[in-house]
């Protein structure tokens, strides 16, 4: 199991395009990647999950990865919060 830290940079926080990359991006993957914000985890592979978790600006999430690629996926994932988060 893999995980990071990420403060979401983004003005309008984790919203409909970003959250639909992220699921996008999450989903090439077979490891189960989870967003967690302190109150409330969401399946990265699902949008709505993702949307439901009202992530604002300034809030910190921590991604965890787990499954057989998991190194890849924490790190495509990484990547992926700090280009367009």
């Amino acid at each position: 199991m893999k995980s990071f830290t990420y403060t979401v940079q983004d003005e309008l926080g984790i919203h409909a395009r970003p959250a639909g990359m992220l699921a996008k991006a999450a989903a090439g993957y077979k490891s189960v990647v989870t967003i967690d914000n302190g109150t409330k985890k969401a399946d990265a592979k699902r949008l709505m999950a993702i949307m439901g978790m009202g992530v604002k600006k300034g809030t910190t999430v921590t991604v965890t990865v787990e499954g057989e690629d998991e190194d890849a996926a924490c790190a495509a994932m990484e990547e992926f919060f700090k280009s367009n988060l």
